[in-house]
């Protein structure tokens, strides 16, 4: 559920500042159109666990422009597990898996192993965000074959590639097919008001909701533009509303470099120093820095990949003292990963969002390459292994060619609500989380004391359970019980 790549899903990005939608933009709280005659049918073939499970499968229509309701249309694919409980339902809940450029035609079914009885209560709504999946897409033009690291570079050539690595993903994004007409409209706020509009087609009056990361922050932008239909919302893993997205990444370093520590810490220092003038030849590719600090970052994300992580590394440690050896499948995976299509894909995906998003958070992205390179420098002082990777990530943004059409989603509200977070979160600061929480008044945090992105159903993703957490979000969701005061999750003796 949440295994993507770490250089998109890391940040669960939402909007600025507060207020509703009628303030910022004239529009109104829900689709004004009548309910939509929904055609339901058997999922497509790609969707094996939806059909296996007896889903339906869908589209709804709804404006390329909110404001323009009488104008484009797309439509936007949505499945259905019907409540098992028929007197105990409970309306509709929608979930969303992160990203941003995260599909989530399958994911409500996905949380049903710990949902459990809860599920039996909401017919299960997936969607997939517009531009996405099985909705009306967007796709950027074809990348060029990457080129392997040379046999050796220096750090100011593998940052000048990676610009123009971004220059490129930006050009083929916006010169593709008619991608200049849709890519304004790709932003949160449009994808909170899809979900409305999903409401609003199936004839429900609420909304429940669970999202992770980008969704956690999706979630809150819904309550911010839609505080009436939103019934129970969990928002888990989330950011700072006031932080833009390259802020955000800045922010992620410091936790990520707290996470690794002793032997392995000092033999990935050594493997960088060597990357950054050698890349480490193995399995037919070369890791040059860049590369490796990527897959170190995938790694910290979650205490139970500690012996994966050691694992790489001493493969890496025998590559780089040119042994022979067969990879083990920690590593093999992870290479499997860089050199697969649907990385390219999940990044282009990412950059749609974040680049036409003025909604959460804001872009942010600095024009200039060498702001990135100046705080790439900087941080090596203290952030010897993640800062270059944090600082010095240049997305398309920078190149993107258009602002965003609206201003970001002031977030303050009092629509109730469940929010977790861990406390050692890499991805997404604590602190972001404590930031969102003091403006949402009406919500109750729990927090986990565990290294982890992502703290509900855990064990969906064969990650230790935090069973405190779990009870939490399905009282509120089974019941409508948030807890009286905020709470700390224990470490589960498994970690």
């Amino acid at each position: 559920m949440r295994v993507v790549p770490a250089v998109t899903a890391g940040l669960g990005l939402v909007g600025l500042l507060a207020g509703t939608v009628a303030a910022a933009t004239g529009l109104p709280e829900a689709p004004k159109s009548p309910t939509q005659n929904v055609s339901w049918g058997r999922c497509s073939a790609d969707q094996k666990e939806l059909n296996e499970a007896g889903a339906q499968c869908a589209k709804v229509t709804v404006p390329l422009d909110y404001a323009d309701p009488g104008g484009r249309t797309i439509k936007i694919a949505i499945s259905r597990v019907k409540a098992k409980s028929p007197g105990e339902r409970r309306g509709i809940l929608l979930s969303n898996p992160g990203g941003p450029g995260g599909t989530g035609l399958a994911h409500t079914l996905a949380l049903r192993p710990t949902l459990k009885d809860v599920a039996d209560r909401y017919d299960l709504i997936g969607f997939d965000p517009r531009f996405l999946g099985e909705s009306t897409p967007v796709t950027c033009g074809t990348a060029p074959r990457p080129k392997p690291p040379a046999e050796t570079t220096t750090p100011r050539a593998d940052f000048e590639e990676s610009v123009r690595a971004a220059r490129d993903t930006a050009r083929r994004c916006r010169e593709h097919g008619d991608n200049a007409a849709l890519l304004p409209h790709a932003s949160t706020r449009n994808v909170a008001r899809d979900m409305d509009a999903i409401r609003a087609a199936l004839g429900e009056p609420r909304l429940s909701y669970y999202g992770i990361s980008y969704g956690a922050d999706l979630g809150a932008v819904y309550t911010q533009l839609f505080p009436r239909p939103a019934d129970r919302v969990v928002l888990d893993s989330s950011t700072d509303p006031a932080a833009t997205q390259y802020e955000l990444f800045q922010r992620s370093g410091a936790p990520a470099e707290a996470a690794l520590t002793g032997r392995v810490r000092t033999d990935v220092e050594k493997l960088l120093a060597r990357a950054e003038r050698h890349p480490i030849p193995v399995k037919d590719q070369r890791l040059n820095a860049p590369l490796l600090r990527l897959v170190v970052k995938q790694l910290v994300q979650h205490e139970e990949n500690d012996p994966r992580l050691a694992e790489v590394v001493s493969d890496l440690k025998k590559a780089a003292a040119g042994e022979e050896f067969e990879p083990g499948p920690a590593l093999s995976g992870l290479l499997d990963l860089l050199a697969s299509p649907e990385l390219e894909s999940s990044m282009a995906g990412g950059a749609i969002f974040m680049c036409g998003d003025g909604g959460w958070p804001a872009g942010g992205w600095p024009k200039d390459p060498a702001t990135y390179w100046k705080n790439m420098q900087r941080s090596r002082a203290t952030q010897p292994v993640f800062g270059p990777y944090v600082n010095g990530m240049i997305a398309p943004c920078a190149f993107w060619g258009s602002e965003p059409r609206e201003p970001g989603t002031k977030i303050g509200n009092s629509v109730p609500l469940l929010m977790l977070q861990a406390r050692h979160d890499n991805n997404v600061p604590y602190e972001g989380a404590l930031a969102l929480h003091e403006r949402l008044t009406g919500s109750r945090l729990v927090t986990a004391d565990i290294r982890s992105h992502g703290v509900y159903g855990r064990g969906n993703d064969g990650l230790t359970p935090v069973p405190c957490a779990d009870r939490a979000v399905n009282t509120y969701l089974r019941d409508g019980k948030l807890p009286a005061a905020d709470l700390t999750c224990a470490k589960p003796k498994e970690l």
